[in-house]
């Protein structure tokens, strides 16, 4: 039988951890398997992928900067005419999951559906867990990628997921570190903390501002908040009201944010939902201690339930204050945590993981 082209849905590339994983699987993929190409409405990412990936793309600029539901829309139509065009395709669904399902099945295509954050984010009334648990049972395969999110979507919607780890390339996170960077730290002698992610409500950057403050007069830091989003003016706003901008800042996303990771002691994670976040293994990788909210799904899973770094309660400031002060007073013991937690990041092995991918695809082509 003649082999089926792989369509890889994203129709927007906004630059974070799911992204990461798109560049990488989507370049593997296409170095195994003759025929990929890739749906999205994104074009300044283009340069990103391998030449060998056919990149179908609306015709005109300005869907660039359009919103995410557009961009779902018009690269929903793209996938239409493939699907009309091309009874013998595969398509693997990185994002608008429960859409690109709807018509895949309304033209018996073959789809791989890769959910990429926790139900805890996106099912929060009865309309719509409903709905979620009916198309997603209609893929042919969902992927998830961690096994807490798997035993997830069992629980709440009867799905018999499969756990591909996000690929981790150590040497390569290594590497980029060592790259020429701003220096944001101004004082060595500080406790140098850094968070790295979309300043949007899921992140819950101000849940560490919050920990920070009650600790402003108690501990010496500096902390740096790297990313953009709709939330950064008011989290600007509680650090000048709070008189705390001596000892916080503010940097703009980065396409490589490793150097200034590499710069830190301690990377704080204070998500209320996740997948499994990435920045997490980054900051391991770079032998960087990390705390974390006890948040699904992932950070638990990879800081060992607590062996391999500091967890606290999801909004939880007060505890997290006392992680940062037991991190300070327990140089020892966290040493020895953070070295459990690097000596088991070959589960996230960079080759393991698009091995899983390749095997998982190839089911079905």
């Amino acid at each position: 039988m003649k082999q089926k082209k792989l369509i890889i849905f994203m129709p927007s590339i906004e630059g974070g951890g799911v992204e990461k994983n798109l560049f990488l699987v989507s370049d593997y993929l296409s170095n195994k398997i003759d025929k990929v190409c890739l749906i999205t409405a994104s074009k300044k990412y283009k340069k990103k992928f391998n030449k060998k990936i056919e990149l179908i793309l609306p015709e005109f600029n300005f869907w660039d900067k359009l919103s995410r539901k557009m961009k779902y829309f018009v690269c929903l139509l793209l996938l239409l005419k493939q699907i009309v065009k091309n009874k013998n395709i595969l398509v693997l669904c990185f994002q608008a999951n429960i859409y690109c399902t709807i018509l895949c099945k309304i033209f018996n295509r073959k789809i791989i559906v890769r959910s990429n954050s926790s139900p805890s984010g996106w099912s929060n009334n009865f309309f719509k867990n409903t709905i979620f648990r009916y198309i997603l049972q209609k893929a042919d395969q969902v992927l998830v990628n961690s096994l807490e999110f798997k035993k997830q979507l069992k629980k709440k919607f009867n799905v018999n997921a499969e756990c591909i780890y996000n690929p981790l390339n150590k040497d390569e996170v290594i590497k980029k570190s060592k790259k020429k960077s701003l220096k944001i730290f101004s004082n060595q002698n500080r406790l140098k903390i850094i968070n790295v992610g979309r300043f949007v409500d899921q992140k819950d950057q101000l849940t560490m501002l919050r920990a920070l403050n009650l600790l402003s007069k108690k501990i010496d830091f500096e902390a740096v908040l790297v990313g953009s989003g709709i939330l950064k003016e008011s989290l600007i706003n509680y650090v000048k009201k709070n008189k705390i901008n001596n000892k916080v800042k503010f940097i703009n996303f980065t396409q490589n944010p490793y150097p200034l990771i590499d710069q830190s002691d301690l990377l704080i994670l204070s998500s209320k939902y996740e997948g499994l976040p990435n920045v997490l293994l980054e900051a391991l990788a770079l032998k960087k201690f990390v705390i974390s909210s006890k948040c699904p799904t992932g950070p638990k899973e990879i800081l060992l339930n607590g062996k391999g770094g500091l967890l606290f309660k999801v909004g939880d400031y007060a505890e997290l204050k006392e992680k940062i002060s037991y991190y300070l007073d327990n140089k020892k013991i966290c040493k020895s945590m953070l070295n459990n937690a690097i000596n088991k990041l070959g589960r996230f092995d960079y080759n393991t993981n698009l091995e899983k991918y390749l095997f998982t695809v190839k089911r079905f082509i």
